[in-house]
């Protein structure tokens, strides 16, 4: 009898899906623009934007993923994830991806959405095959190189530049990566990388095996008790990033819901070239019981810092540094300078929908930390080792699921967040998160939903909603109240700020999506008044967003978007504006994409952030300020299955500037070129 249900559910399926299959039904930008919509935060968007590839190249399968793996993808409510388990514990392992029609609060849209994202395994085809053949038949096996050059020569690369600026190395951009895994199974591989300005050399000593930057991987999953193993360099996410957050967090965006809760899916392999996030060590998921899991990782990894000696002529750490660049004399003399040993033990109990934990972590630096004196840094951590303690409870009960996360600096402060998602209707969602970090608690390795880039020093709650009219008209939005308690950065006095974001969107078929969307800030930020007391001022930012997407024919796309923004501050108004116009096409193996923008900004506080469609794997995302103009033209050329092509070219004019750019980065001239080739090689 269920087999006679499949078959009504593809026959359904392909008649409401216009008889096109689903997997090829992905958009990648669109997703981004959902999962990313407000692109001016302090994040990590490369990084997040490679998980999300990441994903679409290793769909998950249905009849194993968890609940928090679905969470990750940002797509399901908890209603229709709780539907989903429960179909899945009640009717066994699903038959085939077209079965999601038969699971309660699914409709048509969603399945289409997170249809390219899964899949569902014969189980007989690999039920005793061995690792090596696994890896030839399921594994996601690829290697890549990428080449990257900005035509013009900044000045750092000239002969006129003195030998403590100039660049010791080429112009060329050059990343490598292997990588073969299977979803739940393992995963192997290596990521390698030479910014322009580095040099390629080995040296022990040094720490310089080749590239400037080496990372290696290797992970296996579910092999009886044993439910993770990492080796290598990984990153963890436990409860909602507080304590123990990688790349995950999306912030505050379009999508209003969802964002605002973090997925509790522990350590994953890290794969991408952040110099500064990552964990290099081993790190273990364990089953105790049914009910109870232990992880347990060690790191030891060597961090960029600036060293300085203190008033006792003994060596200290003054700041860390992130930007994973080594290539002139004081760039080359902070790199590596500071081990950081860190460890944890998280201990998580779930039974049906409760999920539960504690956690303990220890960082541990091989010199002092004493942070240069400022009046926002009073409360900076200080000394060699942070202890942090935690626990979290999470549990869903029908339409309404709860999180929440609490850790203590031991000895100093603490942090809290709690928030609820309620399927009030079929229709309406609601989020509602507060948060509340005291300022002298740290966290080294935190994603939480926040204000700030870190969990120190803010309240907050956030309320967010989404509304749906029907399968083609939306409204969402979301306001969020904030206040800063000490000094922060920029703003030299306790503060408050509100921010608050609507967005109507309606898609009237499935090839034309057209949105409106508005956004305000206000923040406090210092006056720059050269006075003792520091004055501050009150700044509103207000962007607007308009977009329309749209198919012509089968294999033509083309896309429309206007952005402006005003800022006020000190009684004084700025502005700024980009207009672009995006077009796509397929030709055979190749696909073409195109830009044209124009942007005109009054000043850096009116930059204007846009996604640019990039080689795979890579996420641009320029800020456009200034008077220029934008060309960009990318070519894919599939040239079989096992090989894939990508050339890249991307032109900015600043007809009203003679250079671009400042220090050792100076272009002398108003056009920066830059060009990108890369092949991808799967097997």
């Amino acid at each position: 009898m269920r087999i006679v249900h499949l078959l009504v559910y593809v026959c359904l399926f392909i008649s409401t899906a216009a008889q096109d299959f689903p997997r090829t039904d992905i958009d990648p930008i669109r997703l981004a623009d959902d999962l990313y919509g407000v692109q001016d935060q302090d994040l990590n968007y490369e990084e997040l934007y490679e998980n999300l590839l990441q994903l679409l190249s290793r769909p998950l399968d249905l009849n194993k993923v968890a609940a928090e793996e679905l969470r990750f993808l940002k797509i399901l409510s908890e209603e229709q994830i709780t539907s989903f388990l429960e179909y899945r514990d009640n009717n066994g392992k699903l038959l085939s991806i077209y079965e999601l029609q038969a699971v309660p609060l699914l409709d048509i849209e969603t399945i289409l959405k997170i249809a390219p994202l899964v899949k569902v395994k014969d189980p007989a085809s690999t039920l005793d095959a061995s690792f090596w053949n696994r890896v030839k038949s399921e594994g996601d096996n690829y290697f890549m190189i990428r080449y990257e050059r900005t035509l013009q020569s900044p000045s750092g690369f000239t002969a006129e530049a003195d030998s403590v600026q100039k660049f010791r190395g080429s112009p060329d951009k050059v990343y490598l990566r292997f990588r073969s895994s299977t979803p739940g199974d393992y995963s192997a591989g290596f990521t390698a990388e030479k910014d322009p300005g580095e040099t390629i050399s080995w040296s022990q000593r040094r720490h310089y095996y080749g590239f400037d930057y080496l990372s290696l991987h290797f992970q296996i999953q579910n092999k009886g008790r044993l439910k993770n193993l990492v080796v290598g360099d990984f990153q963890s996410q436990f409860a909602q990033g507080v304590m123990l957050g990688g790349a995950f967090g999306t912030g505050k965006g379009s999508e209003t819901i969802l964002t605002c809760r973090r997925s509790n899916i522990g350590l994953m392999p890290y794969t991408s070239v952040n110099e500064a996030g990552y964990l290099r060590g081993v790190g273990a998921t364990v089953e105790l019981t049914p009910n109870v899991d232990m992880t347990a990782f060690y790191s030891r990894a060597k961090r960029d810092a600036n060293l300085e000696a203190d008033t006792l002529s003994e060596t200290v750490v003054s700041s860390f540094q992130s930007s994973g660049l080594h290539r002139n004399v004081p760039e080359l003399t902070k790199r590596k300078t500071v081990v950081d040993q860190n460890a944890a033990l998280v201990v998580q109990y779930k039974l049906r929908q409760i999920d539960a934990g504690l956690m303990y972590n220890i960082v541990n630096f091989n010199v002092d930390v004493e942070r240069r004196r400022t009046p926002y840094n009073q409360f900076a951590f200080e000394g060699k080792t942070q202890q942090n303690v935690g626990a979290y409870v999470n549990c869903t009960f029908q339409n309404v699921a709860f999180f929440s996360e609490f850790a203590r600096s031991l000895k100093k402060g603490t942090a809290l967040t709690a928030g609820i998602l309620l399927g009030a209707s079929t229709k309406l969602d609601i989020a509602v998160l507060y948060r509340n970090f005291s300022r002298n608690f740290y966290s080294f390795y935190s994603n939480a939903f926040a204000e700030n880039s870190i969990t120190q020093n803010e309240k907050g709650i956030y309320w967010g909603w989404k509304y749906r009219f029907n399968h083609r008209l939306g409204l969402s939005g979301y306001v969020d109240f904030f206040d800063f308690p000490w000094l922060k950065y920029r703003g030299y006095s306790p503060s408050d700020g509100h921010e608050w974001l609507l967005r109507c969107s309606y898609q009237p078929t499935k090839k034309v999506l057209m949105f409106v969307q508005v956004r305000e800030e206000s923040r406090h930020r210092n006056t720059g008044e050269n006075t003792i007391t520091f004055p501050t001022n009150q700044g509103q930012k207000v962007n607007y967003w308009i977009g329309l997407e749209y198919g012509l024919r089968q294999k033509l796309k083309m896309k429309t978007r206007a952005q402006f923004s005003r800022y006020k501050f000190n009684a004084q108004t700025s502005r700024g504006m980009t207009l672009l116009q995006d077009i796509s096409a397929n030709i055979g193996k190749i696909q073409l994409t195109a830009r044209y923008a124009i942007t005109d900004t009054d000043d850096y506080d009116n930059r204007q952030y846009v996604y640019e469609n990039d080689v795979w794997l890579a996420y641009s995302m320029p800020a456009y300020s200034g008077v220029s103009t934008r060309r960009m033209l990318l070519i894919e050329y599939k040239v079989n299955r096992f090989l894939s092509l990508w050339l890249r070219f991307a032109s900015t004019r600043f007809p009203d500037e003679e250079k671009i750019g400042s220090g050792p980065d100076t272009i002398n001239t108003n056009i920066k070129n830059d060009v990108k080739f890369q092949l991808r090689i799967t097997f």
